[in-house]
């Protein structure tokens, strides 16, 4: 034998090992059922060290060739064919693993602007150190599944792109998002994980706890984090503020009329004058007129004469004055102190950091129906802060704003909170901020129960809703989705060759592919532990949580998620099918309604089968549209109205490029909406700047409101000033640092995406 040394594939040389040829036919042996006796196994082995004894040095590659080939002249057929297989298993894990060093060397040393890898996820930022370590998790823990993890039948699927499985990096470790019930989470106080916070007793408390909330369960959780009754919350905090106030108040007016040694200890004060006040009695109002001001100021009279009399023995006299000071110095304080708390929360929202610091908290609140004075208080300051923006004007991108649209609350003249629907379109006019969710579509009504905040649809502000639960209450809080899946509509209908009856083989397919992934992805992580999520289910954010112990398994909780099968670019699937899309052709709408209801059928025969929340979502897929577009003009060519642009349309929304009055678009996507439960959102683009027009403004939110979208947005230009940053419209001059030789780039702000919505 002159063989002494072996060429590894690395270009590396090594000894000869005749073991290592042994047990590579051996494990073929194994797999193909020990077809082979022991005696076999050392024959084949002998005589590939046969063909090669001659040699002075042989590659690995000529080795495992000469292995097949001797198998097969012993008509070890079967057994070759597993040898085959496993070369070719090696050979994607050398290449998958190739892919992620050279994916390691471009986070390491591209920066994110010269770099997709880097730029797929807009609130991460990839060029600072905590970014770059969580991109370098994430790659390698994609890896890991793809080769170690995944069935083959679910990568080659997403390989090939029929489906795209998001977050995969997340998949063995924890779930989507969840709508956060505060109040809920704030009656007794609640642990961070780093300590103990008591419940809060101020609006300032209230909005810094809102954050801290939002914060904490995204680091649990690889989605956005989303408060579903923002202003109900807020308005407790806002009432503690003023009962507070009125204390407050009250002791600097008996300090001013009798001096400060009676009153210098103000807990006693507060405790004797908290005896007599009735605080049930006296509530917060900004308006003079309202009977609950009188009211108010009648229990401060009462309570101060009590006090004075009794306790100080002091003479009542100008009481009614100092009372009536007294209550609207309160309301003032009030009003001052929430404006305060809106405007530091839509900073901190911008600032916060999760996940390690390595990204902001894709965060959404969600408000607009509490009619009370203290909520009505919240949702305007709420949108004040908005409209003033950030540091140098910068419209605020987090938290994503959603105004709740109800007749009877606020959508009509009359309604309580009409004025507040008002100042939401002047306010989204400039700032692209609050969307809307429409209360009153007829899909989100079945729900509403009112006085039930719970009841109230919200959104995640990617577009992600949860309502209706087979197995619990149906509501918004304390529930979220657990993950989704998308298909890749426009190559099924090109591999289908304009042949309907093989699309719908196809899609009914990828359907129950999409739909077993989910489930082989459901059984990894309901076998994980309530302290695997210790501010989620450790602190009762979701529902049923609070009754489990921390060692307790997950799985039983879990019913209450969504899980939802999406789909995208449906109007390029229409375009390759029948020649034109939804947008073009009555004919080709009807089909999009056909096969995006054809899915929501397949979702809930799939809920009522196996009593699970399944869902229809229309995916928010801008990464994903991209990369679809890119694999399918690879492999089918460019075709014009299908390939032909870098991004196929986001889920059923008709191609933006293409020309068409307002009326008609939401007239066309409506419809769309009440088949995808598990969320939609529709966008209207306005030219010019809206905000010198709120009312047409108003006109097309109303348009969209009575065609019964579900959730839906205005886009309109927004200016950026490149050396101050300020963003907002721009006239003649930056209104932040009043330079005059702006160049007007009428961008709009992007839409800053977390993994939900990748």
């Amino acid at each position: 034998m002159n063989l002494k040394t072996v060429t590894k594939r690395s270009g590396h040389t090594v000894p000869y090992n005749r073991e290592k040829i042994y047990h590579a036919i051996a494990g073929a042996n194994a797999d193909g059922g020990n077809t082979m006796s022991e005696k076999d196994v050392d024959e084949v082995t002998s005589q590939v060290e046969w063909d090669i004894k001659d040699r002075d040095n042989v590659s690995v590659e000529e080795i495992q060739d000469i292995v097949e080939q001797e198998l097969m002249k012993y008509d070890f057929y079967d057994i070759a064919k597993k040898y085959i297989t496993y070369r070719q298993k090696h050979a994607e894990r050398r290449a998958a693993q190739k892919h992620l060093m050279e994916s390691y060397r471009d986070i390491f040393f591209a920066d994110s602007v010269d770099s997709d890898l880097k730029r797929d996820n807009a609130n991460i930022n990839t060029d600072a150190s905590m970014g770059i370590m969580l991109k370098l998790g994430a790659e390698g823990a994609k890896h890991f599944v793809d080769n170690y993890v995944l069935d083959e039948e679910y990568a080659e699927a997403d390989r090939e792109n029929y489906i795209h499985i998001h977050d995969k990096d997340f998949s063995l470790i924890t779930f989507n998002c969840c709508q956060i019930d505060l109040l809920k989470l704030f009656h007794g106080g609640f642990s961070t994980g780093h300590g103990f916070l008591r419940e809060p007793n101020s609006i300032r408390a209230y909005a810094s706890l809102a954050c801290i909330a939002i914060q904490s369960n995204q680091n649990d959780m690889f989605g956005g984090q989303s408060i579903n009754a923002f202003d109900y919350a807020m308005a407790e905090g806002v009432r503690k503020s003023f009962r507070k106030a009125i204390f407050d108040e009250a002791h600097k007016a008996l300090i001013y009329r009798f001096g400060m040694d009676l009153f210098r200890d103000y807990g006693a004060f507060k405790k004797v004058f908290g005896e007599h006040l009735a605080m049930d009695r006296c509530h917060f109002t900004e308006n003079d007129d309202d009977p609950k001001a009188k009211e108010g100021i009648e229990a401060v009279v009462e309570a101060l004469d009590a006090i004075l009399v009794d306790e100080y023995h002091k003479p009542t006299t100008d009481v009614v004055v100092d009372a009536n000071n007294i209550y609207h110095l309160a309301c003032a304080d009030v009003v001052e102190e929430t404006h305060q708390a809106m405007e530091a929360l839509i900073h901190n929202f911008n600032t916060l950091h999760s996940r390690a610091g390595a990204q902001v908290p894709f965060s959404s609140i969600n408000y607009g129906m509490d009619t009370s004075p203290e909520g009505r208080l919240v949702i305007s300051e709420v949108l004040n802060a908005i409209w003033a923006g950030l540091g140098y004007g910068e419209t605020p991108i987090f938290p994503i704003s959603v105004f709740q649209l109800k007749a009877g609350v606020n959508y009509n003249p009359g309604d309580p909170n009409y004025d507040l629907f008002l100042k939401a379109c002047k306010v989204s006019a400039k700032r692209l901020f609050p969307n809307f969710v429409n209360i009153d579509a007829p899909y989100n009504l079945q729900y509403y129960k009112p006085g039930d905040y719970n009841s109230v649809v919200a959104t995640m502000g990617c577009r992600t809703r949860v309502m209706s639960n087979i197995n619990g209450p149906e509501e918004s809080g304390s529930r979220g989705n657990f993950s989704f899946t998308t298909i890749n509509l426009p190559k099924l209908a090109l591999e289908a060759k304009g042949d309907l009856k093989k699309f719908w083989e196809l899609y009914d397919h990828y359907i129950d592919l999409s739909h077993d992934y989910l489930l082989s992805r459901l059984a990894i992580i309901e076998q994980k532990h309530v302290y695997n999520y210790p501010f989620l289910m450790g602190q009762g954010v979701w529902m049923d949580s609070e009754k489990l112990k921390p060692t307790d398994s997950i799985k039983e909780v879990l019913k209450h998620a969504s899980y939802s099968i999406g789909f995208c670019g449906l109007a390029e699937c229409l375009k390759a099918l029948v020649g034109k899309h939804h947008g073009e052709s009555e004919e080709a709408q009807q089909l999009g309604l056909k096969i995006v209801g054809h899915l929501r059928e397949r979702t809930d025969a799939y809920t009522e089968a196996e009593h699970r929340n399944w869902s229809t979502f229309g995916t928010p897929a801008e990464s994903t549209a991209g990369q679809f577009q890119r694999a399918n003009r690879k492999k089918y060519g460019i075709i014009p109205g299908v390939t032909d642009r870098e991004y196929m349309t986001n889920s059923s929304h008709v191609p933006v490029y293409y020309p068409i009055k307002a009326i008609d678009k939401i007239r066309i996507e409506a419809p769309y909406h009440a088949l995808e439960n598990a969320g939609h959102i529709a966008y209207i683009e306005m030219d010019g700047d809206p905000s010198k027009n709120v009312k047409a403004f108003e006109a097309v939110v109303r348009a969209m409101h009575d065609a019964n979208m579900g959730y839906f947005s205005i886009n309109h230009p927004v200016d950026r000033d490149p050396v101050c940053g300020y963003t907002g419209i721009i006239e003649n001059e930056c209104p932040h640092c009043h330079r005059k030789e702006v160049s007007r780039g009428h961008i709009v702000v992007p839409r800053m995406k977390a993994s939900c919505c990748e």
